[in-house]
């Protein structure tokens, strides 16, 4: 699937490959956000949005696990 297009601002130094990449290289069923954060040189609200376009393309799915926690994994058919 090609990457999705910038919605205007510079361009992402990470791609969505690169942030399904860090899902794929884990034997972790699953990722906090902070997680993935720590994995790529965007910081945590970056990555948040990012991780939300990714789970509204139906690449991700994601649970809120209390407060403001929320956990990712690669949806069954990314």
């Amino acid at each position: 699937m090609p990457e999705s297009p910038s919605t205007g601002g510079r361009n992402p130094r990470v791609t969505d490959t690169d942030l399904l990449d860090v899902f794929r290289s884990t034997t972790d069923p699953v990722l906090s956000t902070a997680e993935v954060a720590d994995a790529v040189p965007i910081k945590r609200r970056g990555t948040l949005n990012r991780l939300r376009r990714l789970e509204e393309e139906g690449r991700l799915e994601s649970k809120r696990i209390g407060g403001r926690n929320t956990v990712w994994w690669l949806a069954d058919h990314a």
